[in-house]
């Protein structure tokens, strides 16, 4: 390993029991000897429930927002209203994670996005169809959201070994893209049946279960005796630290390139209009939304080829470099289930990435510090796509969407493999 770059055992972690080989089949399936640990058993558990739940609301708010003011604008705002508190808390509360307690600190944000599921629920439930009420409600619950993720996402490297973070990443990442995919399609069935009333209140439920859940951890204080206090000045230590690990500054940068040049999300109406309308356009739209989760679904059940990989930077480097050229066929893909495919094997590469740029801000990182290096992880995750639909919106509408697509898949390869090429720090990484 880089000795300047070299991973962190805390003296609390876990210790990674010799496991034998995995022969076979077993050798391709999902790795789930974390499941093995309780606690995190316990943690991943709940979040198969609350990953459809709070799927439920996200196709809940802006339905109800388009039902009140029949304008795609207002949901769009609305989207802001939610990305502004999430962002700005992420950031402290990745500085809060690293000087409380991360198992209280996640009882009290768990509690607090299951009250404002509860407030969504009796605004909807009473008729109150107020725009204003229902922009405040999402505020507060990426706020809390911004608050939990720092500090969900830190534990893990607590409650399992080092060894176990990839595949401890993949089991995770896979619920939640199992809900990305389930919860939608859910929450149309449920709509006409059980109204829209009641998806804030499914999960409102499903969150009480993570709230057990986290309640059976074990405490997870802070294990630098030192008392820190979580402020502007700790956050910008969080931005000096990652300036001066230059494999965490990578593994940012990465995920900026894959999502900000190459996430076609924005275009996907237009192409399902304009080159896919011969399949029905409903049916083409629906396909597109759902390639890279499927994708992302598959990689992440048959995470077992990669989740014990030890050259953890070239698997970064690999799979935004295999999205990128994933996304460029998509765009050049004129029949409907090509494209299907390119989206799916772009899916699977981003659970690679996800998967390894998570286990290498849990491990290359000290535990002081990784909750902000999570809170900074929240906001690139949350924040490139977003970005993204600007500049492919904008770049679609001025070249074309397939050529838009394709030149951004094609940006992102190049860009990955100079900024690899340039800084050595990411393909020197190992465990």
């Amino acid at each position: 390993m880089d000795t300047s770059e070299s991973s962190t055992t805390e003296p609390d972690a876990a210790t990674d029991a010799a496991a034998p080989p995995r022969r076979g089949w077993r050798r391709w399936a999902m790795d789930t000897r974390p499941l093995g640990i309780p606690a995190y058993r316990r943690l991943w558990t709940s979040t198969i429930v609350t990953a459809v739940g709070s799927q439920l609301t996200a196709v809940a708010v802006p339905k109800q927002i388009y039902d009140v003011t029949h304008s795609s604008a207002w949901v769009g705002y609305a989207s802001l209203a939610g990305l502004v508190p999430m962002v700005a808390f992420a950031l402290w509360g990745g500085a809060v994670a690293d000087t409380v307690d991360r198992r209280k600190l996640l009882l009290v944000t768990n509690t607090g996005i299951a009250v404002t599921s509860l407030l969504f629920w009796a605004q909807a439930v009473t008729g109150m169809d107020s725009v204003a009420v229902l922009m405040v409600l999402l505020a507060c619950q990426q706020a809390f959201f911004g608050l939990n993720a720092p500090a969900r996402n830190a534990s893990i490297a607590r409650l399992v070994p080092a060894g176990q973070l990839p595949a401890a990443n993949a089991l995770g990442s896979t619920v939640m893209q199992t809900g990305l995919v389930a919860g939608p399609l859910l929450a149309g069935v449920l709509i006409p049946v059980i109204g829209l009333p009641e998806l804030y209140l499914i999960d409102a439920v499903a969150l009480c279960v993570t709230v057990w859940a986290v309640f059976r951890l074990p405490a997870l204080p802070p294990l630098g005796a030192a008392a820190r206090r979580a402020g502007v000045r700790e956050i910008a230590a969080g931005f000096r630290y990652i300036s001066r690990h230059k494999v965490l500054l990578l593994s940012f940068l990465a995920d900026i390139v894959a999502m900000v040049l190459g996430m076609p999300r924005a275009l996907f109406p237009q192409l399902a209009a304009q080159t896919y309308h011969s399949y029905g356009e409903g049916l083409a739209l629906g396909v597109l939304f759902a390639g890279i989760p499927v994708g992302a679904v598959l990689g992440g059940l048959f995470s077992g080829v990669f989740s014990r990989a030890r050259r953890h930077g070239w698997m970064v480097i690999g799979a935004v470099v295999g999205w990128g050229g994933a996304i460029a066929g998509f765009g050049l893909s004129r029949d409907l289930w090509v494209a299907l495919a390119f989206l799916a094997a772009a899916g699977v590469a981003d659970m690679v990435s996800m998967v390894f740029r998570g286990a290498i801000l849990l491990s290359a990182a000290t535990d002081e510090m990784r909750g902000r290096m999570q809170g900074v992880f929240t906001v690139v995750v949350a924040g490139g796509p977003r970005l993204a639909d600007v500049l492919h919106g904008t770049a679609g509408s001025a070249f074309g969407p397939r050529a838009a697509v394709a030149g951004g898949g094609a940006l992102v390869v190049v860009v990955m493999l100079a900024l690899a090429a340039a800084v050595p720090a990411l393909r020197r990484y190992r465990i």
